[in-house]
Order: C-alpha cells, then structure tokens, then sequence
C-alpha cells in the first residue's frame, strides 16, 4: 500500500532536509518547498495528503499560503514557528492550521504529530466515501446534491446563497472565514467594505437553522475575525 504525501515547506533546506530525512524513514512520500508561493504550486500539481508550514519564510508567509490553501483544500496543516508566544499559536489555528509545533523541535515528536493528524484525516475520508453529499453536524443534515437542509429530520428552506454560506462554513469546520473571504468565495466578485451582504445573509440563516438565532449553536461568531461552524 502506498504511503501518504507530506509537503514539506520552509525556507531553512537544512530543516526541510532533516524533515525529509525521518519522513522517508517512515515510508511518507515528501514534497519539498522554500517559501508559501512554491507550496501552491506543488500542491496544483500533486495530491498531498498533510503540510508542513514554517510561519516565518520570504515571498508568501505560512499565515498568507495557509489562508489560501484552506479556500479549496482540507488536508491537515502543521505549522512550525521560532515564535512561542500564545498569540502566535492561536494566528496560526484559527487561519486554518490543524496543530503547531515551536522550533527547535525534536523531529520524532514533530513525526509522531504527523502520523496522529494523518489518520484522523484519513479516517474522516473514508467516512466521506460512503455518502460524499451529506454534511452532518449533530442535529442539523445537509445534502449539496439535493440542497436539502433538515434540523432534526424536519426540512428547513434556505435561498441559493444561504445554502452555499451555510455549505461554505461546514464543509470547513474549526475554520474561521472573514466576511470578505465569504463574500469572494460564495459571490464570486471582489469584496466592498460598505456591503454588509454576508452579515444579513448570517442572520436570515441563523434565524432558520438555529432554535436561538442570539445564542447560535451552529454557525459561531469570532470577534473581530469572521465566522465558523464548530469542528
């Protein structure tokens, strides 16, 4: 059985090859990258099943290539920084980063992270085979082939764009998305700062899909950053 692919993306080549090195050992097939603007590149042409991402690299950061990474792809993302402080660590997670891990680290505990991110993804993949198109969270079913939306088995009608909000934010969950980036993703057009479009459309969806839209259960509101449906 073939191996999972692991990028591995960080301007410092001693660490990148000292990743390498134990991935290989483990049987991992590694992909290598000096800074954020290679990592897309590599991942537009590979399937790669777990990252890699030093925060602090030239050209395009970790934060910038994680934001960007997390529009269209879910795979597990490690982030690796100097930088130890609290507020560095909650940056990274809450752009989309599954676990962190502070350098200088020991390369078997960094291994042993990557295999515990690795079968919880595959796991939940697996899981996704058997019915692709449902998105289940607790009490509330969504269907993206039929547009069905159910709390509790009882069918809740959304607009087009409500749906591909609330598909949006579930698809990703623990992920949180700006306003801007809701925008860009679901209308497919530049973001304004006047247009308060995707606050009123969070609402009208809140107000069908949660029992109290001011205590809301599903779609969570992080101050100051965006929005997100819990992992």
């Amino acid at each position: 059985m073939e191996k999972e692919t692991i990028l591995v993306v960080d301007d410092e080549k001693e660490i990148r090859r000292l990743i390498e090195i134990y991935l290989n050992s483990e049987g991992y097939n590694t992909l290598l990258a000096g800074n954020g603007e290679e990592a897309l590149k590599i991942l537009e042409r590979n399937e790669v099943h777990l990252i890699v991402l030093d925060i602090m690299m030239p050209k395009m950061d970790g934060i910038e290539a994680c934001l960007k990474i997390r529009e269209d792809k879910n795979m597990p993302i490690i982030m690796l920084s100097a930088k130890s402080e609290d507020m560095d660590k909650i940056l990274g997670l809450t752009t989309g980063a599954d676990d962190y891990v502070t350098k200088p680290f020991n390369p078997l505990e960094l291994v042993a992270r990557i295999k515990s991110q690795l079968r919880r993804y595959m796991k939940l993949n697996n899981n996704d085979v058997i019915n692709k198109s449902i998105i289940q969270l607790d009490g509330l079913s969504i269907d993206t082939d039929t547009h069905e939306v159910k709390i509790d088995g009882k069918e809740v009608k959304l607009t087009p764009r409500e749906f591909d909000i609330l598909e949006l934010l579930a698809r990703n969950k623990g992920i949180v998305f700006s306003i801007e980036k809701i925008y860009e993703q679901v209308w497919k057009e530049d973001f304004y700062e006047s247009t308060n479009t995707v606050m009123v459309h969070i609402r009208k969806i809140r107000e069908k899909i949660e029992e109290d839209s001011r205590k809301p259960k599903y779609i969570k509101t992080v101050w100051g950053v965006g929005y997100k449906v819990e992992a």
